[in-house]
Protein backbone atom coordinates (compact mmCIF):
# COMPACT_ATOMS: atom_id res chain seq x y z
CA UNK A 1 0.00 0.00 0.00
CA UNK A 2 1.03 3.36 -0.71
CA UNK A 3 1.33 5.79 2.31
CA UNK A 4 0.04 9.22 2.37
CA UNK A 5 2.32 11.79 3.09
CA UNK A 6 -0.10 13.23 6.01
CA UNK A 7 0.63 9.97 7.89
CA UNK A 8 3.86 10.97 8.35
CA UNK A 9 2.97 12.61 11.81
CA UNK A 10 1.76 9.45 13.60
CA UNK A 11 4.87 7.05 12.53
CA UNK A 12 6.96 9.94 14.47
CA UNK A 13 4.46 10.14 17.48
CA UNK A 14 4.30 6.05 17.49
CA UNK A 15 7.99 5.79 17.23
CA UNK A 16 8.46 7.51 20.64
CA UNK A 17 5.14 5.84 22.33
CA UNK A 18 6.48 2.54 21.22
CA UNK A 19 10.09 3.80 23.08
CA UNK A 20 8.21 4.65 26.10
CA UNK A 21 5.49 1.93 25.68
CA UNK A 22 3.65 4.42 27.47
CA UNK A 23 1.56 7.24 26.50
CA UNK A 24 1.58 9.41 29.28
CA UNK A 25 5.40 9.64 29.12
CA UNK A 26 5.40 10.37 24.85
CA UNK A 27 3.11 12.74 25.39
CA UNK A 28 5.38 14.51 27.92
CA UNK A 29 8.66 14.25 25.67
CA UNK A 30 6.67 15.73 22.48
CA UNK A 31 4.68 18.15 24.32
CA UNK A 32 1.39 16.53 23.25
CA UNK A 33 -1.47 15.45 25.78
CA UNK A 34 -2.04 11.23 26.10
CA UNK A 35 -5.19 12.05 24.39
CA UNK A 36 -3.70 13.18 21.29
CA UNK A 37 -0.75 10.67 21.43
CA UNK A 38 -3.92 7.60 21.81
CA UNK A 39 -5.51 9.02 18.60
CA UNK A 40 -2.55 9.37 16.08
CA UNK A 41 -1.67 5.69 16.92
CA UNK A 42 -5.46 4.72 16.25
CA UNK A 43 -5.09 6.69 13.34
CA UNK A 44 -2.17 4.83 12.41
CA UNK A 45 -3.59 1.29 13.49
CA UNK A 46 -6.91 1.89 11.26
CA UNK A 47 -4.92 3.21 7.92
CA UNK A 48 -2.37 -0.20 8.49
CA UNK A 49 -5.37 -2.61 9.44
CA UNK A 50 -3.40 -3.96 12.37
CA UNK A 51 -2.89 -3.82 15.72
CA UNK A 52 0.19 -1.94 17.16
CA UNK A 53 -0.53 -1.96 20.69
CA UNK A 54 -2.59 -4.34 23.22
CA UNK A 55 -4.34 -2.08 25.81
CA UNK A 56 -5.05 -3.06 29.14
CA UNK A 57 -5.06 -1.71 32.90
CA UNK A 58 -1.93 -1.05 33.35
CA UNK A 59 -1.04 0.47 30.14
CA UNK A 60 -0.27 -0.38 26.47
CA UNK A 61 2.75 -3.23 25.37
CA UNK A 62 3.42 -3.41 21.78
CA UNK A 63 2.02 -6.53 19.34
CA UNK A 64 4.59 -8.60 17.14
CA UNK A 65 2.97 -5.99 14.36
CA UNK A 66 4.14 -3.20 16.40
CA UNK A 67 7.58 -4.23 17.42
CA UNK A 68 8.11 -4.35 13.42
CA UNK A 69 7.04 -1.41 12.78
CA UNK A 70 9.00 0.17 15.78
CA UNK A 71 12.11 -1.57 14.69
CA UNK A 72 11.13 0.68 10.49
CA UNK A 73 10.08 3.69 12.02
CA UNK A 74 12.74 3.94 14.32
CA UNK A 75 15.70 3.43 12.01
CA UNK A 76 14.06 5.81 9.20
CA UNK A 77 13.75 8.56 11.71
CA UNK A 78 17.27 7.77 13.03
CA UNK A 79 18.31 8.10 9.60
CA UNK A 80 16.84 11.25 8.85
CA UNK A 81 18.24 12.48 11.97
CA UNK A 82 21.77 12.07 11.28
CA UNK A 83 21.18 13.29 7.72
CA UNK A 84 19.70 16.86 8.78
CA UNK A 85 22.51 17.04 12.02
CA UNK A 86 25.03 16.58 8.73
CA UNK A 87 23.65 19.43 6.88
CA UNK A 88 23.43 21.77 9.90
CA UNK A 89 26.96 20.93 10.43
CA UNK A 90 27.99 21.10 6.29
CA UNK A 91 26.51 24.86 6.62
CA UNK A 92 28.94 25.76 10.28
CA UNK A 93 31.89 24.86 8.62
CA UNK A 94 33.80 24.65 5.37
CA UNK A 95 34.07 20.97 3.73
CA UNK A 96 36.81 20.80 1.40
CA UNK A 97 36.68 18.69 -2.02
CA UNK A 98 39.30 16.91 -4.33
CA UNK A 99 39.49 15.75 -7.46
CA UNK A 100 41.62 12.95 -8.90
CA UNK A 101 41.90 10.78 -11.78
CA UNK A 102 40.21 7.43 -10.57
CA UNK A 103 42.27 4.31 -9.39
CA UNK A 104 40.15 1.92 -10.70
CA UNK A 105 39.51 -1.14 -8.34
CA UNK A 106 39.24 -3.44 -10.63
CA UNK A 107 42.87 -3.33 -11.63
CA UNK A 108 43.54 -4.43 -8.02
CA UNK A 109 41.44 -7.40 -8.40
CA UNK A 110 42.59 -8.15 -11.96
CA UNK A 111 46.03 -7.77 -12.32
CA UNK A 112 47.18 -11.21 -10.13
CA UNK A 113 45.15 -13.08 -12.39
CA UNK A 114 46.91 -11.45 -15.53
CA UNK A 115 50.46 -13.95 -15.22
CA UNK A 116 48.16 -16.57 -16.48
CA UNK A 117 46.75 -14.88 -19.34
CA UNK A 118 49.96 -14.09 -20.66
CA UNK A 119 51.37 -18.07 -20.11
CA UNK A 120 48.14 -19.07 -21.92
CA UNK A 121 47.99 -16.51 -24.84
CA UNK A 122 51.39 -15.55 -25.79
CA UNK A 123 50.72 -14.59 -28.77
CA UNK A 124 48.07 -11.59 -27.68
CA UNK A 125 49.34 -8.57 -25.75
CA UNK A 126 47.17 -6.60 -23.39
CA UNK A 127 46.29 -2.90 -23.44
CA UNK A 128 44.20 -2.00 -19.69
CA UNK A 129 42.30 0.97 -19.58
CA UNK A 130 40.95 2.72 -16.18
CA UNK A 131 38.30 5.66 -16.44
CA UNK A 132 35.26 6.16 -14.55
CA UNK A 133 33.26 6.91 -18.25
CA UNK A 134 30.87 4.43 -19.21
CA UNK A 135 32.78 2.07 -22.00
CA UNK A 136 31.66 2.88 -25.44
CA UNK A 137 32.09 -0.22 -27.79
CA UNK A 138 32.55 1.80 -31.28
CA UNK A 139 35.08 1.07 -33.60
CA UNK A 140 38.23 3.38 -31.41
CA UNK A 141 36.60 1.23 -27.96
CA UNK A 142 37.56 -2.03 -26.49
CA UNK A 143 37.08 -5.50 -26.97
CA UNK A 144 35.52 -5.85 -23.42
CA UNK A 145 35.19 -4.14 -19.98
CA UNK A 146 34.91 -4.61 -17.02
CA UNK A 147 31.49 -3.46 -15.33
CA UNK A 148 30.58 -3.23 -11.08
CA UNK A 149 26.34 -3.92 -10.98
CA UNK A 150 23.55 -6.34 -11.47
CA UNK A 151 25.28 -8.13 -14.13
CA UNK A 152 22.00 -6.55 -16.63
CA UNK A 153 22.81 -4.04 -19.69
CA UNK A 154 20.96 -4.26 -22.41
CA UNK A 155 23.04 -4.98 -25.80
CA UNK A 156 25.55 -6.25 -23.65
CA UNK A 157 27.11 -9.91 -22.54
CA UNK A 158 27.90 -10.55 -19.41
CA UNK A 159 30.09 -12.96 -17.76
CA UNK A 160 30.62 -13.27 -14.15
CA UNK A 161 33.99 -12.22 -12.54
CA UNK A 162 33.22 -12.06 -8.86
CA UNK A 163 31.30 -11.29 -6.02
CA UNK A 164 32.46 -9.28 -2.80
CA UNK A 165 31.70 -8.69 1.02
CA UNK A 166 31.52 -6.13 3.36
CA UNK A 167 32.60 -5.85 6.46
CA UNK A 168 34.04 -2.98 9.02
CA UNK A 169 38.15 -2.88 9.60
CA UNK A 170 40.31 -0.07 11.02
CA UNK A 171 44.20 0.09 11.68
CA UNK A 172 45.39 -1.26 14.71
CA UNK A 173 46.12 2.20 15.98
CA UNK A 174 42.72 3.84 15.60
CA UNK A 175 42.03 5.92 19.10
CA UNK A 176 38.84 4.21 20.55
CA UNK A 177 39.16 1.10 18.90
CA UNK A 178 40.08 -1.19 22.11
CA UNK A 179 36.38 0.25 22.95
CA UNK A 180 34.54 -1.54 19.95
CA UNK A 181 33.25 -5.23 21.11
CA UNK A 182 30.29 -5.66 19.44
CA UNK A 183 28.98 -3.85 16.02
CA UNK A 184 27.03 -0.80 17.89
CA UNK A 185 30.50 0.15 19.07
CA UNK A 186 31.70 1.30 15.49
CA UNK A 187 29.59 4.24 15.16
CA UNK A 188 31.41 6.05 18.20
CA UNK A 189 34.59 5.72 15.73
CA UNK A 190 35.11 7.74 13.18
CA UNK A 191 33.88 6.22 9.88
CA UNK A 192 35.14 6.43 6.37
CA UNK A 193 32.74 6.13 3.53
CA UNK A 194 32.77 6.32 -0.71
CA UNK A 195 29.95 6.56 -3.06
CA UNK A 196 28.74 2.89 -3.20
CA UNK A 197 25.51 1.83 -3.28
CA UNK A 198 25.64 -0.29 -0.03
CA UNK A 199 27.27 2.08 2.60
CA UNK A 200 27.34 2.31 6.42
CA UNK A 201 23.54 2.51 7.65
CA UNK A 202 22.46 -0.72 5.08
CA UNK A 203 25.39 -2.34 7.34
CA UNK A 204 24.16 -1.97 10.63
CA UNK A 205 20.88 -2.89 9.23
CA UNK A 206 22.28 -6.22 8.43
CA UNK A 207 23.86 -5.99 12.18
CA UNK A 208 20.61 -5.77 13.70
CA UNK A 209 21.74 -2.59 14.84
CA UNK A 210 18.62 -0.18 15.08
CA UNK A 211 18.49 3.66 16.05
CA UNK A 212 22.48 4.00 15.64
CA UNK A 213 23.52 7.52 15.10
CA UNK A 214 25.98 7.64 12.81
CA UNK A 215 28.98 10.42 12.78
CA UNK A 216 29.53 12.68 9.95
CA UNK A 217 31.64 10.83 7.56
CA UNK A 218 34.63 11.24 5.36
CA UNK A 219 33.64 10.75 2.11
CA UNK A 220 35.53 9.77 -1.19
CA UNK A 221 34.43 8.86 -4.54
CA UNK A 222 36.48 5.72 -5.44
CA UNK A 223 36.88 2.53 -3.28
CA UNK A 224 40.75 2.73 -3.00
CA UNK A 225 41.13 6.04 -1.91
CA UNK A 226 38.85 5.56 0.93
CA UNK A 227 40.57 2.05 1.48
CA UNK A 228 44.14 4.32 1.12
CA UNK A 229 42.51 7.16 3.93
CA UNK A 230 41.60 4.28 6.31
CA UNK A 231 45.04 2.85 6.33
CA UNK A 232 46.82 6.23 7.19
CA UNK A 233 44.32 6.72 10.39
CA UNK A 234 41.31 8.70 8.94
CA UNK A 235 38.99 5.74 10.54
CA UNK A 236 37.07 2.41 10.25
CA UNK A 237 35.90 1.74 6.58
CA UNK A 238 33.31 -0.77 4.90
CA UNK A 239 36.14 -2.48 3.27
CA UNK A 240 35.52 -4.76 0.31
CA UNK A 241 36.75 -8.47 0.79
CA UNK A 242 38.67 -8.52 -2.57
CA UNK A 243 40.68 -5.75 -1.77
CA UNK A 244 41.00 -5.73 1.78
CA UNK A 245 42.48 -8.65 2.03
CA UNK A 246 46.05 -8.23 1.83
CA UNK A 247 46.03 -5.25 4.27
CA UNK A 248 44.31 -7.69 6.78
CA UNK A 249 46.87 -10.49 6.03
CA UNK A 250 50.05 -7.80 6.32
CA UNK A 251 48.23 -6.63 9.73
CA UNK A 252 47.92 -2.93 8.35
CA UNK A 253 44.01 -3.30 9.31
CA UNK A 254 42.09 -5.55 11.58
CA UNK A 255 38.27 -6.54 10.82
CA UNK A 256 35.97 -4.97 13.58
CA UNK A 257 33.21 -7.10 15.49
CA UNK A 258 30.04 -7.64 13.06
CA UNK A 259 28.81 -9.83 9.82
CA UNK A 260 30.15 -10.19 6.10
CA UNK A 261 27.39 -8.93 4.17
CA UNK A 262 27.23 -9.64 0.48
CA UNK A 263 27.48 -6.98 -1.67
CA UNK A 264 24.22 -6.12 -3.85
CA UNK A 265 26.44 -5.80 -6.82
CA UNK A 266 29.30 -7.63 -8.63
CA UNK A 267 31.95 -7.37 -11.40
CA UNK A 268 31.08 -8.63 -14.67
CA UNK A 269 33.21 -8.43 -17.80
CA UNK A 270 30.52 -7.17 -20.33
CA UNK A 271 30.89 -6.77 -24.38
CA UNK A 272 28.68 -6.25 -27.28
CA UNK A 273 26.20 -8.91 -27.48
CA UNK A 274 26.48 -8.77 -31.38
CA UNK A 275 29.69 -9.26 -31.53
CA UNK A 276 32.01 -12.67 -31.78
CA UNK A 277 34.86 -12.14 -29.10
CA UNK A 278 38.18 -13.01 -31.09
CA UNK A 279 40.91 -15.53 -29.45
CA UNK A 280 41.93 -12.68 -27.43
CA UNK A 281 39.07 -11.72 -25.39
CA UNK A 282 38.15 -15.29 -25.09
CA UNK A 283 41.21 -16.41 -23.57
CA UNK A 284 41.16 -12.92 -21.41
CA UNK A 285 37.81 -14.09 -20.24
CA UNK A 286 38.96 -17.70 -19.17
CA UNK A 287 41.56 -15.89 -16.83
CA UNK A 288 39.56 -13.09 -15.77
CA UNK A 289 36.04 -15.61 -15.04
CA UNK A 290 37.25 -18.70 -13.43
CA UNK A 291 33.53 -19.80 -13.07
CA UNK A 292 32.94 -18.09 -16.36
CA UNK A 293 29.04 -18.81 -17.37
CA UNK A 294 26.47 -18.15 -20.22
CA UNK A 295 26.02 -14.25 -21.22
CA UNK A 296 23.12 -11.98 -20.18
CA UNK A 297 20.97 -10.01 -22.20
Amino acid sequence: MALRPTSLPAFGVFAVAARHQNFANAAEELGLTASAVSHHVRGLEATLGVKLFQRHARGVVLTDEGRSLADAATTALSDIDAVAIALKQRRAKCHPRAGRGIAFAHVLLLIPRLPRFRRGSSAHSLSLETGTAITRFDHTGPDLAIRHGAGFWPGLNADHVMDEHLFPAAPPTLKGLHRVTEAAHIATLPLVTDLAHQGWREWFRAADVRGVHLPEMHSFTDSTDAMQAALHGFGAILARSRIVEPYIRDGKLVRLAGPAVKARYGYFAVYPAHRRPNAGVASFLGVATPRSRAGIQ
